[in-house]
């Protein structure tokens, strides 16, 4: 398996909330700064729907770049929400964690396709005899655009 998904333990219930920008951040023509802001947002409290299912990991390998997920990203994974066609999950496949976009194009013939998001890597096809599990959705990527 090229990826491997390593879990972080978190407290979801110390609160930290941070400066907010509620005017937003312009990619296009700048806009006058706000002079102050005094919104806040807090992870915990307005971005996490489900605490006591959520887990996050932190990305290694590259089969999933073009998603827009790179090796040290931040994934929010959510084991209460239902997988469905096309959402980004961690899957239990053959032994071991990996992060793909589930396919459910074949699943009238029983058949279940994992796909990665990087044309170097090929789909994993799982089939009802394989060890496999789908353990939570991923609800948010968090890209760092510093490398430590």
């Amino acid at each position: 398996m090229a990826d491997e998904v390593k879990f972080i333990i978190s407290s979801f219930e110390t609160r930290q909330p941070l400066p907010y920008a509620d005017g937003g951040v312009h990619a296009g023509f700048p806009s006058p700064a706000q002079d102050y802001v005094d919104l806040q947002l807090d992870f915990n409290r307005d971005i996490i729907r489900h605490p006591e299912a959520t887990f996050y990991a932190r990305v290694k390998g590259n089969s999933m770049i073009d998603a827009g997920i790179m090796p040290g990203d931040l994934v929010c994974i959510d084991r209460s929400t239902p997988p469905s066609d096309g959402c980004i999950a961690v899957c239990f496949y053959d032994g071991e964690f990996t992060l793909k976009q589930l396919d459910y194009s074949r699943q009238a013939e029983g058949l279940l396709i994992l796909r990665p998001r990087n044309k170097d890597f090929q789909p994993i096809i799982v089939r009802p005899t394989d060890n496999f599990e789908i353990w939570g959705v991923v609800s948010l990527a968090i890209h760092s655009f510093v490398r430590n």
